[in-house]
């Protein structure tokens, strides 16, 4: 039996080497060789699909069946999703044919490129062939056998087992690979087996599922209509994963086909389900390819897409500017709300550059066209609220981005008896442009991307209309009256507004002063008034403000009538903190009773605090120029006390230094 002391001994050891084992926290593996066949089943299949593009796209080009051709075309829809598989897809050949398949273009793909995969695919096709003429020769012997044996015992073991473990022993790695999985995978699928291992379907597109309906849809579809549909999705893929496609398409100048086809079917009665496909396409071009937007708006794209978004929303006319809104009106299908917001995307990459330039007499006339029907855009519903807001955001993104004396369009339409109104002018459309902040207000989420451009839209609104500055102005700024809290507190628009007003993101921030300083017209006392000089400090040090009101910023002209203030804000109007906006409680005075000669020794004190502070970069003192704007204070460091602080700050290190001896 072991002794005590080297029980203890041992455990000694085994601590050590638990210790030393805590320290290190390495442990050493031997390659495992499961790991190298999962690499390399990895990118053996890698190369199966990339094989599997070549060949499919050379197949689609000779004369296939539809039914057949539709599923090669949605299998290299799901190829396209992998960019380690866009290889064979944006070859030129490839480009060219999917584009014939879409309908872009008719040219013969054989006299305009040659195709470098050709052996590799007659290879293949001789390889299929013969594979099929073996596999002939194999069921033959099969089922002779079958016949022999249908009389005994059948054996205790599933077939599909029996299937698996010949391939298994046969040793050849491709049959495993390819014929293995493809047995498993049939098997489980009809007879419902505990385990169901099927591919997992990708992500459809958002408008087909909500529907819900596209195998029932495509059913009923022609197949020229279905064919083009399956071209334009695997397009879409495309370049949107390559930069080397979007460069090819546009040197193949494919875009003009595309043009012609949305434009042709601009007058169709029922448009086909291939439309939005290659609105979606076209959308991705002028995104992606800057001269291809160029190329569109010179072809008279503004025009085209106008009358494609009339077609979509079948506009009826009132008037030259004024669109019928009936309130019995249906709203807006799904498949329609779809198309009509790709066509707000593909405008407002066509027009984004037109917001500060003057168009001629025609272009106005084509904006103002379009503006009127983008009015029954924000007044109108789609049958899910989700997309009322999407349709909503992409219409204030397109108004953003055209000429702003085009927009009084949204202005002129008569008064109807339940219309909001400001002085004899319709303000429905600013009603619900309100309305539409304040949701995004709401909401909170990617801020910046959703509020900048509404922001944008009322500030430059405010400033073009006399009638629309009041409108908004008495929605968001009323006249003051609780003044007991700071001017950011609350769930007012107001308030949400001011507390953006110090965010974090720069342009963010200077939207939301900007609408607010608008609406105070430009006056530095009302601003700071409505907003304390805490908030307005970032946009007033912007402009050159802080020292008062300074020369304005913009060309324009205000009316000269007064804030009148209310009985509630005159009764405490003295007692408001300039930088909080509120009124403070009253606090004691810190200098009661102290004497004239303590002030002053107080105030030379505060000086050399701030003089310490400034020598050791901690902070920088800074103080308004002329222009209003802030620069250094280089006065504090020349300023004469700085001499006595220092001589007085050295005297108190020597009586330091003389407690210490």
């Amino acid at each position: 039996m072991p002794s005590v002391s080297s029980l203890t001994q041992r455990r000694g050891k085994d601590g050590e080497r638990l210790e030393e084992f805590r320290k290190n926290k390495v442990r050493d593996y031997t390659d495992s060789d499961s790991d190298l066949d999962e690499y390399d089943l990895e990118d053996r299949g890698l190369i199966l699909r990339q094989n599997l593009g070549v060949v499919l796209v050379r197949f689609i080009r000779t004369e296939v069946k539809c039914h057949l051709l539709r599923v090669c075309l949605r299998t290299l829809r799901i190829l396209s999703r992998d960019q380690k598989v866009l290889g064979p897809l944006v070859t030129d050949s490839a480009l060219l044919t999917l584009a014939k398949l879409a309908g872009l273009t008719t040219s013969d793909i054989s006299d305009e490129v040659s195709d470098p995969d050709s052996d590799f695919y007659d290879n293949i096709i001789a390889s299929l062939t013969e594979t099929k003429v073996l596999q002939g020769h194999t069921n033959e012997d099969e089922a002779e056998a079958e016949t022999n044996d249908q009389n005994e015992e059948p054996p205790a073991f599933d077939e599909d087992a029996k299937s698996d473990i010949s391939i298994t022993n046969s040793g050849d790695l491709d049959s495993i690979s390819w014929f293995g999985s493809h047995r498993t995978s049939i098997n489980e699928l009809h007879r419902g087996g505990t385990h169901h291992r099927v591919l997992e379907r990708g992500r459809r597109d958002r408008r087909e599922s909500k529907m819900d309906v596209e195998e029932e849809v495509e059913e009923l579809e022609s197949g020229e209509e279905a064919k083009r549909k399956e071209a334009m999705k695997v397009l879409c893929n495309v370049v949107y994963n390559s930069a080397w496609a979007q460069e090819r398409f546009s040197a193949l100048r494919l875009m003009c086909g595309l043009i012609e086809r949305v434009s042709s079917s601009v007058s169709w009665s029922n448009p086909s389900s291939a439309q939005f496909y290659e609105l979606r396409f076209m959308f991705l071009m002028t995104a992606l390819r800057p001269e291809l937007s160029t190329q569109l708006k010179q072809e008279g794209g503004v025009s085209i897409l106008t009358a494609a978004l009339e077609s979509c929303l079948e506009v009826q006319w009132k008037d030259q500017y004024e669109c019928v809104l009936d309130p019995q009106t249906q709203p807006i299908s799904l498949e329609t709300s779809q198309r009509v917001t790709e066509i707000l995307k593909i405008l407002f990459n066509i027009t984004h550059s037109t917001h500060k330039q003057d168009p001629s007499e025609d272009d106005a006339a084509l904006y103002r066209h379009l503006v009127a029907i983008l009015r029954l855009c924000l007044l109108r519903k789609c049958l899910l609220s989700e997309d009322t807001d999407e349709l909503q955001g992409h219409t204030v993104n397109l108004l953003s981005a055209l000429p702003l004396q085009c927009l009084d369009v949204l202005l002129t339409v008569p008064l109807e008896p339940d219309s909001e109104q400001c002085k004899g002018v319709n303000m429905d459309c600013v009603h619900t442009l309100l309305m539409f902040m304040e949701r995004r207000l709401e909401a909170g989420d990617k801020i910046k991307e959703k509020l900048t451009p509404i922001l944008n839209l009322l500030t430059e609104s405010c400033r073009a209309h006399r009638e629309t500055r009041h409108y908004i102005r008495k929605y968001i700024l009323p006249p003051l009256r609780n003044v007991s809290q700071r001017p950011e507190e609350g769930t007012t628009v107001k308030s949400r507004l001011i507390r953006l007003m110090t965010h974090l993101d720069t342009d963010l921030k200077h939207c939301a002063a900007d609408l607010i300083f608008v609406l105070c017209k430009e006056n530095v006392s009302r601003f700071v008034k409505y907003t304390g000089y805490g908030n307005a400090a970032g946009l007033l040090a912007t402009r050159g403000l802080l020292g008062g009101q300074g020369p304005r910023t913009s060309d324009t002209q205000y009316s000269s009538d007064s804030d009148s203030d209310t009985e509630e804000y005159r009764q405490v109007k003295d007692r408001i903190n300039p930088v909080t906006g509120r009124v403070e409680a009253e606090q004691p005075d810190p200098m009661e009773g102290m004497t004239e000669e303590e002030k002053e020794e107080e105030a030379k004190r505060l000086i050399m605090l701030f003089n310490k502070l400034s020598r050791d970069n901690i902070i920088q003192p800074m103080g308004v120029d002329e222009e209003g704007k802030l620069v250094p204070m280089s006065g504090l460091k020349e300023n004469p006390l700085s001499e006595e602080a220092r001589s007085e700050s050295e005297n108190d290190g020597e009586t330091e230094e003389g407690d210490k001896d």
